[in-house]
């Protein structure tokens, strides 16, 4: 796990390289904004948006499973499963492997409000890009983007 607070025997920084850090965590944090405004997410906790997502990206999965990948305990991933079903986002099925257990999944319904939530901001931002950028300025964005992929890879 990485520290949050420096330690005193790194190096000090540039301060254009801390300067282009803050602005690019400045206008990652607007375009989240931007991109939330097109499709709204609903009103879910992070919890709750964290397990839609991975029930969608990974498919059905256990309480305990979802528990386990979130860093929670299974008491509270079940708290937080019983609300999403509650609320008709959520579908349960015995697990084949273990009777005793219960996959959930994603409604239909709701899998697909994600995907065409997601088609939306897509939309939104494709459209955006074109009409607010030359031609030159999207070669440049496509660059950058490459550049950004680098700052994220381990």
């Amino acid at each position: 796990m990485t520290s949050l607070i420096p330690h005193p025997e790194a190096e000090p920084v540039s301060a254009q390289a801390d300067a282009l850090a803050g602005d690019l965590r400045a206008l990652v944090g607007k375009l989240k904004r931007r991109l939330r405004e097109q499709a709204s997410a609903g009103d879910f906790t992070p919890s709750q948006l964290a397990v839609l997502q991975r029930l969608e990206r990974d498919g059905p999965a256990t309480v305990s499973s979802l528990a386990r990948a979130e860093g929670m305990r299974p008491q509270s991933m079940g708290t937080v499963v019983a609300a999403l079903e509650s609320a008709g986002l959520l579908t349960g099925a015995p697990d084949p492997a273990d009777g005793r257990q219960t996959l959930w999944s994603l409604t239909d319904a709701f899998a697909n409000w994600m995907r065409e939530s997601r088609a939306a901001r897509q939309d939104w931002l494709a459209r955006t890009i074109e009409a607010r950028l030359t031609g030159v300025e999207q070669q440049e964005l496509a660059h950058a983007i490459k550049l950004l992929q680098r700052l994220v890879q381990p």
